[in-house]
């Protein structure tokens, strides 16, 4: 989802507000509460080239020669092409830059980070590792698995029953070797009845579980115990019910949908998008709603007086969520 071009908060520097492109951002940042100009920002000056060295006299350029019995040069009085004399080395190879060697631009493998990178911090928080998203995402099955037992268990138990006639016949087939499907027992209208009411349910329990405590503190009861919380992408604030239900209807309505396997598919591609963005590992449904997941700081301190406040993070962080 492509963001429009425009001045926003610096999700990195919420007390200043910089030019988004569409792309990236542009110019200087100004403050939050300053009038920025209709449109970008001007350009900035380019910085003066450096002056072309004066050649010397003759055209002939100079060059220092090295060192007599310097470190990688053969001695003085060596002839030029000649074996190097008994003892000489050429020195110790120059270290490599950790992590290279770099492959060319366009041929990166997954998960290839250039030297020096840093992982976005949006409003100064860390990105929520995957393992904290995961069992976050436990608990709340979990706690909403135990809401349907006792606000599902007796539809759920009634259509166990519908379907028992079935199952025992055809396990008796099975048994005997009898793979004819003639004669077998069919589901009635009730069974249907009962199935969609326990998926309406279902649904309905994840809703009224996620969707408020979303909106309100950014945080589930899986969220509080596993340290993560929803923000959204441009600014450190509350979602809102409207945001936290734009955010949980990708993901929880297609439970609608079980009864073909279409809707459990359809939560396993949006949750397992997270693995592939970059950089702010968001799943389909935070990129629907423009939020992230980050980790809660424990114990956050504020800086004592006269100390300098933590960097907030590299200038990765788009105000849509997405490149």
């Amino acid at each position: 989802m492509s963001v429009d071009p425009g001045w926003y908060k610096d999700p990195a520097d919420p007390t200043t507000q910089r030019y988004w492109d569409g792309e990236g951002w542009i110019g200087k940042p100004l403050p939050a509460d300053a009038t920025p100009p209709s449109g970008p920002p001007p350009p900035e000056p380019e910085p003066p080239a450096a002056p072309e060295p004066t050649p010397p006299a003759g055209n002939q350029p100079v060059t220092a020669p090295p060192a007599t019995g310097a470190v990688g040069y053969p001695p003085a009085n060596q002839p030029p092409g000649g074996p190097p004399p008994p003892g000489w080395h050429p020195g110790p190879a120059h270290p490599p830059m950790p992590g290279g060697p770099y492959p060319p631009y366009g041929h990166q493998p997954y998960g290839y980070q250039p030297y020096g990178y840093q992982p976005p911090r949006p409003h100064g928080l860390a990105l929520a590792p995957l393992g904290s998203r995961l069992l976050a995402r436990l608990i709340d099955i979990g706690a909403v698995f135990a809401l349907n037992v006792v606000v599902n268990g007796w539809f759920v138990w009634q259509y166990v029953q519908e379907l028992s006639p079935l199952f025992a016949e055809s396990w008796r087939r099975a048994v005997a070797g009898d793979r004819s499907t003639e004669g077998l027992p069919q589901l009635d209208a009730r069974a249907d009845g009962l199935l969609l009411t326990i998926l309406l349910l279902a649904t309905a329990l994840w809703f009224a579980y996620e969707v408020p405590a979303v909106g309100n503190t950014g945080q589930t009861l899986g969220k509080r115990i596993a340290g993560v919380k929803v923000v959204p992408v441009e600014a450190d604030e509350r979602i809102g019910f409207g945001r936290s239900f734009r955010r949980w209807i990708r993901m929880g309505l297609p439970t609608l949908l079980w009864y073909c396997c279409v809707g459990f598919i359809l939560q396993l591609v949006d949750s397992a998008f997270l693995l592939f963005d970059r950089p702010l590992r968001q799943a389909l449904h935070d990129k629907s709603a423009r939020t992230v997941v980050v980790q809660v700081p424990k114990n956050p301190t504020p800086p004592k007086a006269g100390e300098p406040s933590p960097p907030a993070g590299d200038r990765t962080d788009t105000p849509g969520g997405s490149a």
